[in-house]
């Protein structure tokens, strides 16, 4: 998966020509990452160029970035659940420290990640991680977006659905 959409990942799915991009959503797009270590790695993106934080967002379209991130993250959670039983958890972050657009991490982990490393931030793996060939998002992946794509239907369009409403 090479080539110029990287450079400007929002516009390239505004115009539907980022291939990760695994479902749009009510304020943003649901990608999947370019590196998989850690599989059903993904990034909420958020719909609109120019936005760098959160806040930069009215409150309307904010909350609705929140939920978003939400639905991603219970998706992420529901298929890795279904495809490893080492799956632990979900862990969601909004850093914006490298990338100059907001977006929201979802990173799954597992039960067989290295044992100095399962408890702690992904950001401490070593830096070939994202790198490596090995872990280069690829179509040994398309049965992973799939499911992550089913779970995304299936909780609709927002997440609140799975919730009591008392």
């Amino acid at each position: 998966m090479t080539g110029g959409w990287r450079t400007d990942r929002i516009g390239a799915a505004l115009r539907g020509e980022n291939p990760t991009v695994l479902r749009r959503l009510e304020a943003g797009f649901a990608v999947i990452g370019d590196v998989q270590f850690l599989p059903g790695y993904s990034v909420l993106l958020v719909d609109e160029p120019g936005v760098q934080r959160l806040s930069d967002l009215p409150r309307g379209k904010r909350l609705s970035f929140l939920s978003d991130m939400d639905r991603l993250g219970e998706a992420v959670e529901r298929a890795c659940l279904r495809l490893d039983p080492g799956f632990r958890r979900v862990n969601l972050e909004i850093l914006g420290n490298t990338e100059p657009f907001l977006h929201a991490h979802v990173w799954p982990r597992f039960e067989w990640e290295p044992a100095e490393l399962v408890g702690k931030p992904v950001w401490l793996y070593p830096p070939d991680r994202w790198s490596d060939e090995r872990f280069r998002l690829g179509p040994r992946h398309d049965a992973l977006r799939d499911a992550i794509r089913s779970e995304l239907d299936r909780l609709g369009p927002t997440s609140g659905s799975r919730r009591s409403a008392t």
